[in-house]
């Protein structure tokens, strides 16, 4: 019994093989994407998106075969092998995590970080005091209680996309765009991203006094499926660099251009919060 079951499933196993090779071999020499012309930065992010995406595949692919392999192998030396009453029976049967999802979270280095701000500029403590008055006159590195009454009453707690955020209604408004073109071009990745927190009444860490872009309900932390980027490695979580694009064309600067790589971390750039006050909504 245990030898005709071996042999059912090998040629089961051979098909899989095969199947995936196929599909492998497909996405090896796939042509290149032919994108429609003008489309600019939204064509360049999707492409991108795609790329990646295609990539992924292409290595859960190869992982996929290499352990159909192993289990062809194994099912051939159980063959050899004399029968044994209390050997366990060998199953075919998919285990562990999804490998194309788990690949959102894999941290991986990233390329050029130092561009990935292009045409935007971080608003420094003191064009943001300057804006809106300080958060609240002194400063740890603690989150604290915003002190300052105006800048208080500007801010709205509400659920935006798969999180909730504490921060000022065009900063909300903007990142719920940022959420829907996210979930409509690539759902699974939609649903893995989560919040390390928005607004937090601190200073920068490392200095004293200077107020951080979130003590302004201006920016938030972001890790896909809550694991936390590791602060100033060069690395981040590939799923960070795929929403990256849609947080730029928004005008939100990525903490991965700091000097001191910060790629959980989006904040509204001065240049959205001078178009935002011209538009007369802050």
């Amino acid at each position: 019994m245990a030898e005709t079951a071996h042999m059912r499933a090998v040629p089961w196993i051979i098909g899989a093989i095969v199947v995936i090779a196929a599909t492998l071999l497909a996405l090896l020499f796939l042509p290149k994407l032919s994108l429609p012309v003008g489309g600019g930065a939204g064509v360049d992010s999707a492409a991108r998106i795609e790329l990646e995406r295609l990539r992924f595949q292409i290595d859960a692919l190869q992982d996929r075969t290499e352990e159909l392999e192993n289990r062809l192998r194994s099912l051939e030396e159980s063959r050899a092998s004399p029968p044994a009453s209390d050997r366990p029976r060998t199953t075919f049967r998919q285990e562990g995590p999804n490998a194309i999802l788990d690949a959102y979270a894999k941290v991986v280095l990233i390329a050029d970080r130092q561009n990935v701000n292009r045409g935007i500029t971080v608003a420094t403590p003191a064009f943001l005091e300057e804006m809106f008055g300080k958060p609240r006159e002194a400063l740890s590195d603690q989150c604290e209680p915003m002190t300052n009454a105006k800048l208080k009453d500007l801010l709205k707690l509400e659920e935006v996309g798969p999180i909730r955020v504490n921060m000022l209604q065009p900063a909300i408004d903007s990142l719920r765009r940022v959420f829907q073109r996210i979930e409509d071009s690539d759902p699974d990745l939609y649903s893995l991203i989560d919040s390390s927190g928005s607004l937090c009444v601190r200073q920068i860490r490392g200095t004293v006094g200077r107020a951080s872009t979130h003590a302004f309900g201006l920016a938030l932390d972001v890790n896909i499926q809550g694991h936390l980027d590791t602060f100033a490695d060069g690395r981040t979580q590939l799923g960070l660099i795929l929403i990256a694009d849609y947080f730029h064309e928004e005008g939100w600067v990525w903490g991965a251009g700091f000097s001191r790589e910060d790629s959980m971390h989006f904040e509204v750039s001065k240049q959205q919060l001078l178009e935002w006050r011209d538009q007369g909504i802050l």
